[in-house]
Order: C-alpha cells, then structure tokens, then sequence
C-alpha cells in the first residue's frame, strides 16, 4: 500500500523529480566523461605536454570525487525536503516508522539508479560529441581515445552506487529520528547559521590560511611537484567550503545592518531570501565555486597552450620565413604575406660545400635569438660582430677561420644552413675574391618577418613543402624535415601541445556543464518553497516590477560570489604552467570573456525560469 502511495506521490510530483533527475544524470555524466581521459593512461601519456599528467588526473579525480560527494548528498537531501511532510503525514494515519524508514530508503536508492543508467549514456553521448567536435576543430586525431570506456564505466557504476547506498541509509535515518509534528512543519524551518562570535572568526581565519598555503603551492609547483598539487588541491578545497560557509553569511548579515541598503526600496526582503536556508546555500555554493574554477581553469590552461604554440616556436628564430632557391610558388606565397622586413642572402654549392657571400651578411645583418648565461628567455637582436678576415667555416677546426658564434647562429639556425638542408656539405663565409672562383651557379636565400605568423600557415604550408624537394635533391634520399625553421618548429610543437589542448577544452566544458546544473538545481528546486512569500508580498501591494529587481538582485549576487572565487583561483593557478608555458597569461581575456557571456546568458535563462515559478500568475 505504502509503495503505491509511494508511486503515486512521485507521478504528482513529476516536475520535482525531473529537477532531482536532470541534477544526478548530469553530475553522473561529467564524472564519466572525466575518467574516460583520467583512466586513458596510454591516450593521456602520448598527447601530453606534462610529464607527470597521469599524477595530475589523479587529483583532479580526488577534487572532482570530493565535489561530487557534497553534491549528492545535498540533491539527494533535496527528495527528503520534498517528501517530509507527506511522510509525516503517512505517519499520522498509522504508518509504522519502520515501514516510512524502508520507503525512503528504497525511493532514494531507486532514484539514484535511474539516474545513474540516464547518467551512463548522456556521458557517453557528451563525450563522443565533444570529444569529436573540438578534435575537427583542433585538426587532431585523437588516436587512443574512447568515448566508451569499460573501466571508466566499471569506476563510475562503483563510485556511484556506493554514494547513493551511503545517501539513501543517511535519509532513512534521518527519517527515523524525526517526530511526526517535525515532519508536517519541516517546510516553515529555517536553517540557522551563527554569523559571530569567535566561530566565525576562526573559520574565516582557517580560511584565508588554507587558500594561501594552497596558492603558494601552486606558485611554486615547480619547487614542489606533486607534493604541491596534493597539497593544493586539499587546501583549498576545504579553505573554499570554509570562505562560503563561515564569511559568506555573515557577509550577508552585514550588508541587511546597512539600513542605507536594507531600507531601500525592498532589499530587506532580498537580503532576507539570502539569509533564508543560508546553510544549503553555503555549501552548494562552495560547490559551484571549485567547478567554475576547475572549468575556467581547464579551457584556460588549454587556451593558453594554444596561444603559446607561437611563442615557443619563437624561442629559437627572430625570422618567421627562411627560402632557400625561392621558386616562382614560394615567391607568390611570400607576396600575400605582410613583410615587416625582407633580406636576400646569396651563396654558392659546389660538391665540397655551401659559400655564403661575405658582403650581404656585413650589408643587411640578420636578426637573431641570442641568450646570455642566464636562464633568461633568449632576446631578438641583430647581429653586430665584425667578421675581420676573408675566409670563415662554421665548424672550423681552429679558432682563426671558426665563425663568431653570433653569426654561426645567424647562419645555421636563422638560415638553416644545417644538414637537414644540404645534407655533409660543409658551410663557409667568403670574401667577394674568394666567393667569385667557386665555379657555381649563385643562389640566394631569404629572410623574412611577418606581421602575425598564425595568419599564414597555409602559404608557409607551400614554402615547407618546396624545401623539403630542395633537401632531397641535395640528400639524394626522402626527408621528412628540411629543417629547424620557425614554421617546423611550429608544427612540430602543434602536435605536441594538440593533446593537451584538446583535454583541456574537453574538461572545461564538462565542469562548466556541472557547474550548470548544480546552480539550476539548487535555485529551482527551492523556488517552489519561495511562491507563498512572493505571492504574500503582491497580495499586499508590492509592484511586479519591483518582484522582478529583487529577483534578478538576487539571484546576481547568487552567481556573483562563486564566480569571483573561482576566477581568483583560476588567475593564481595559472601560476602552475609557468615552467612549461613561456607566458601562461597570455590571451587569458579570451576564455574569460567566454566564460562571462556563457555565465550572463546561463544567469538571464535561470531568472526567466524562475520568475515563471515564484511570481504570482496575474489575472
């Protein structure tokens, strides 16, 4: 009988449940799509720029199985909220507790499955589209990567069957410990929360001291290695929670004291609606924070990958395009391209080897990468050396007729007067006199910079291709690369950093899909709990217009503390790529801007929808 009751509550409560369904399948879902790259190790291992990334997804599947635990058990609490009062309600025609103690046990349980079987196969779905959608984007092929994972499926099935066992025992037995009057009256409790004393004081403090030692880790990650993401990641998990639930509250008592603020038109009943159930807020918003910090964080850090494929390219060459024997295709090629500046060096090949002519590298001296002892990043500069005697090679055998290394570097590797190219010629500087005797056909070799690379891969594409023709007429053999230019540099850093970024796209969305459907839950599910208080306050006069500010104040400030703690960590996290990223904050405006505009939109939809609930339907 009671199960019929039982089937009978959820069909009227259709709506609710949907909420509590779209919430578990959703968190079910990026769980899975996580472990189908963190369990991937051969996958993960060959297309990443990060040595210990094994380790790395490691932990990102503590904080993501640590967030997910908060979550669970607070949506699953959410079916208990709903059914309370009708168990009490069971209870006073006669029920026995026990039997309400089993229902709600099994409903939970039941639910959780459902969820967990819908959860399975939108992850799947999320992540062959994803996963599909960003490697045509990225121009990767994404070898080894499975969008259905067995052990990713076995790891999921486990964790969550666990987590909704431990959630439906916890409800039972949070059913059996309620009296009946507290059951029928659970809807008009607050959640109380202390907002002074020292509690608050030390928890705030605890805070702040667990974020800093979390973000000095990840300053120094390079120092700490893995003991630092350890440490990171424990920190500040728990120093998040800690910020929301002991400063968020009273933060928002202070702001009701202003009576500037708490007077004016009525913020009192805004600020009121935030102090309500401040206790479930705290901790979902907590939640919401670590999930716009691991999303924003992953599509960052891939981003900024991205952008970097450049500037690591860069490191070695101050010329962006070297053509050696340009034909009429390459000079067509080079003719789209903004030069900035060009330079034409001749030379002449024999049987022996390369002469490059004296005079055009004295006339128009080329730019060049060149470092000092230090560690420093190496600098563009022109070379300025003298080259005093008639006759240089580049690997002399002694100091008199050896190159300057400046202009060895000029040559060899702005040049790419290198055996890749010509294969064991050996490579000279002659004078004018000496240069003329080389019984030779001149030919020449150009030097150029380009206003934005990335804009002309495609004719660089062209011009690689000719060069390695040319390398093979020299080698006599196939070659796979004429070079070390900046465009094979480039290519070749693409390939590796591919991996990466594509990782880091695919969970960013993930999160941020999380971060979605925690906050939608948490507002919708406790909208029905708020129509009586609109509907009271239109009742006795209070505008429409007026309902609608205080719900979009509302709900802003709802959206806004998450996400400046989650940007914050991100801004401070970036710190962690340092030592593999020349400037990790390059371009970081880009998936910021992203992020807001994707959150403005989601924060617009979620005031619409509930602005449909809690507002009073006029006549």
């Amino acid at each position: 009988m009671l199960l019929k009751l039982s089937f009978s509550s959820m069909r009227k409560r259709f709506k609710d449940y949907l909420v509590l369904l779209f919430g578990l399948t959703i968190s079910i879902a990026i769980f899975y799509m996580f472990e189908t790259l963190a369990q991937n190790k051969t996958f993960i291992e060959a297309n990443s720029m990060i040595s210990s990334i094994v380790f790395v997804f490691h932990v990102g599947t503590f904080i993501l199985g640590a967030i997910t635990v908060f979550y669970i058990f607070y949506a699953t609490s959410f079916m208990l909220t709903l059914r309370q009062k009708e168990m009490g309600m069971y209870m006073t025609l006669g029920a026995k507790k026990h039997k309400i103690t089993q229902l709600m046990f099994f409903e939970t349980f039941f639910i959780g499955l459902i969820s967990l079987v819908v959860g399975l196969v939108i992850g799947f779905g999320l992540a062959k589209g994803i996963a599909e959608l960003f490697m045509w984007q990225l121009d990767f092929n994404g070898e080894g990567f499975q969008s259905f994972y067995l052990s990713s499926i076995i790891t999921t099935v486990i964790f969550y069957i666990i987590l909704f066992l431990l959630t439906s025992i916890v409800n039972a037995w949070k059913i059996s410990r309620k009296s009946v009057l507290s059951l029928l009256h659970a809807e008009q409790k607050q959640d109380f929360v202390k907002t002074k004393g020292s509690r608050t004081f030390f928890g705030v403090l605890l805070a702040v001291i667990l974020i800093g030692v979390g973000y000095y880790a990840m300053v120094n990650i390079a120092r700490f290695m893995q003991l630092g993401l350890i440490l990171a990641a424990v920190t500040i998990i728990i120093g998040t929670y800690l910020v929301f639930i002991a400063f968020l509250p009273y933060f928002v008592k202070r702001l009701k004291q202003n009576r500037t603020l708490n007077e004016k038109g009525i913020n009192s009943f805004t600020l009121g609606q935030l102090r309500f159930r401040m206790l479930n807020l705290t901790k979902v918003l907590g939640t919401v924070a670590m999930l716009v910090a691991l999303g924003l964080g992953a599509m960052t850090a891939g981003i900024s990958f991205y952008h970097n494929i450049e500037k690591q390219a860069s490191t070695f060459h101050a010329n962006d395009v070297v053509i050696h024997q340009p034909s009429k295709e390459d000079t067509e090629a080079l003719a789209e391209m903004n030069v900035t500046e060009k330079n034409v060096y001749h030379y002449k090949v024999d049987g022996d080897g390369v002469y490059f002519l004296k005079k055009d590298l004295l006339v128009n001296p080329p730019l060049i990468k060149h470092s000092d002892e230090t560690f420093e990043l190496p600098e563009t500069t022109r070379v300025e050396e003298s080259l005093p005697e008639d006759n240089y090679m580049l690997y002399g055998e002694n100091d008199a007729n050896r190159l300057p290394e400046l202009w060895s570097t000029a040559i060899r590797t702005e040049m790419n007067a290198s055996y890749q190219l010509f294969g064991a010629k050996d490579i000279y500087v002659y004078g004018t006199s000496e240069y003329q005797n080389i019984v030779s056909d001149e030919q020449q070799v150009i030097l150029a910079t380009v206003d934005d690379f990335k804009n002309y891969l495609p004719q660089l594409e062209i011009i690689n291709q000719n060069q390695l023709e040319l390398a093979e007429t020299y080698r006599d053999d196939d070659v796979e690369n004429a070079g070390n230019t900046k465009y094979s540099n480039y290519i070749a850093f693409k390939a590796i950093a591919s991996g990466t970024i594509f990782m880091g796209f695919f969970l960013g969305v993930a999160f941020l899909m999380m971060m979605a459907s925690v906050l939608m839950f948490k507002l919708l599910s406790s909208a029905a709990s708020d129509i009586h208080r609109y509907s009271m306050l239109r009742k006795i006069g209070v505008r429409k217009s007026l309902l609608v500010k205080s719900i979009y104040r509302e709900l802003f400030l709802l959206f806004l503390f998450p996400a400046l703690v989650g940007l914050v960590h991100v801004i401070v996290g970036m710190q962690m790529f340092s030592f593999i990223i020349i400037e990790p904050y390059l371009k970081i405006w880009i998936p910021i801007s992203i992020f807001i505009v994707i959150y403005g939109i989601y924060y617009w939809i979620t005031v619409q929808m509930y602005k449909r609930i809690v507002l009073p339907k006029e006549v």
